[in-house]
């Protein structure tokens, strides 16, 4: 029996596909990636933004016509997107034969074996249930790095963001058993481990009463064989002088944070119903800096909000050419149906929201670009990711740049490497976001 599975989405919906893979192998069911070899397809969904939406219907929608014309025998859907309209997915796709919520991964391999008997049904569990976690884990990212979700579920409530519906309200995993399951990842290869949650800088405050991110990190940097940590996702209102400091103190911890601000304008912050202004994102920015000074920021803006006004733009704008963030995105607003954002009366058209993006993003590729130059004839230390094919050159990244969003580094050189090797790269020169370099001396334990 084989089972092709596909994960669409973030990288936390991406762990919980790697979990339940190896629920589904660990059962002796064999994974493919070939649509044609496939006897059972999982597609395991997002819903974030329309754009993820659409992308999870089409995908389900090609898997169905496979079972229409008999060439898999089964289509469960899981995730987000099952778990918001798991209703509407079996009425209107009735190919398929079984929804796994986004709390009831562990019920895969029971969804499964229902569904091969002809007695599928639904696997949904209150959503504010204790997370998934203690289980076998089939990591898909090479192995080289790997993700560390550290919460489920999210408390802020802002006012654009479906994920307290469909993921519940912030739950922390034990750190007791984060730090073992760090330990398996990095004894089967992670030399990086990325942290994740809805949002990591509450980690712990459910559980122990005060925010542990710091005491988490600690733990981890003891882990022998790990090289890297990176943190992703960290709300700038709940960053304490504390991790500030255990960033700045730890080596193997990347001077790398990635803190979504979603605006600049204060009135638009509040709408959104964030719980900063711009003074304080200037306070908090210039602190990281001032503790940190080599750190790198990323950030991702939300362009077009209901009520945006022209002057609210061109202070975001002034705001990301003075912060000038080492990297950053910027997303069109989506109205998603059951939250108060969708109801706002003075929604933007979508050629302005586009317009105001394609403004946002042109500022930030004239400053990105400016720093990678500003990177030339520096020395750094970076992670092999593969070799250029037919070529003497291998990709990497650096400690600013994280994977599947940021930029690489190309290193020219005859010498053979392998994925997930450390090296220490001159930077030679730069092309728009990308560094070109040159091996200065390989890394050695």
């Amino acid at each position: 029996m084989k089972i092709l599975f596909i994960s669409l989405g973030c990288d936390k919906n991406l762990v919980d596909t790697e979990m339940m893979l190896g629920m589904l192998t660990g059962k002796g069911y064999f994974i493919t990636d070939d649509e044609n070899e496939a006897d059972v397809v999982v597609v395991n969904t997002c819903c974030f933004i329309n754009d993820a939406k659409e992308e999870s219907i089409n995908t389900i929608l090609e898997m169905a016509e496979l079972k229409k014309n008999g060439n898999i025998k089964a289509l469960i859907v899981a995730g987000c997107l099952a778990q918001r309209y798991k209703e509407e997915i079996q009425k209107e796709i009735p190919e398929v034969d079984a929804i796994v919520g986004t709390t009831a991964i562990d019920s895969i391999v029971d969804a499964l074996e229902e569904v091969l008997k002809g007695n599928g049904h639904n696997h949904i569990e209150d959503i504010n249930r204790k997370p998934v976690y203690d289980k076998k884990r089939m990591v898909t990212t090479g192995g080289h790095y790997a993700y560390l979700k550290i919460a489920e579920g999210c408390d802020k409530r802002c006012s654009y963001c479906i994920i307290p519906k469909v993921r519940g309200s912030y739950r922390s995993i034990p750190m007791e058993s984060l730090v073992e399951e760090a330990k398996k990842l990095v004894e089967f290869g992670a030399k990086e481990l990325i942290l994740v949650a809805q949002e990591t800088t509450l980690y712990g405050k459910d559980l122990y009463g005060e925010k542990s991110l710091p005491k988490l990190l600690h733990k981890l940097c003891e882990i022998e064989g790990l090289y890297w940590i990176r943190i992703l996702y960290c709300y700038p209102e709940e960053i304490t002088d504390e991790l500030i400091e255990t960033i700045r103190t730890e080596d193997k911890i990347c001077n790398y944070l990635d803190i979504p601000i979603q605006h600049a304008s204060d009135r638009i912050l509040k709408k959104m119903g964030r719980r900063t202004n711009q003074q304080e994102l200037r306070g908090m920015i210039e602190k990281l800096r001032n503790a940190i000074p080599d750190i790198c920021l990323r950030t991702t803006l939300i362009t077009g909000f209901p009520g945006e006004k022209q002057e609210d733009h061109e202070e975001l704008l002034s705001f990301v050419n003075e912060m000038e963030f080492d990297r950053l995105g910027v997303f069109t607003y989506s109205p998603e149906e059951d939250t108060p954002a969708a109801t706002f009366t003075d929604q933007i058209e979508e050629a302005v929201k586009t317009e105001r993006q394609a403004d946002i993003m042109e500022l930030q590729q004239e400053i990105a670009f400016e720093k990678a130059e500003g990177m030339i004839g520096r020395t750094v230390l970076a992670i092999i990711e593969g070799k250029v094919p037919d070529e003497h050159a291998y990709v990497a990244r650096t400690y600013k740049d994280a994977p599947n969003v940021d930029g690489f580094l190309f290193i020219q050189t005859g010498e053979e490497l392998m994925t997930g090797d450390f090296v220490r790269a001159k930077i030679t020169g730069s092309y728009e976001y990308d560094l070109i370099g040159e091996i200065d001396h390989e890394f050695t334990e």
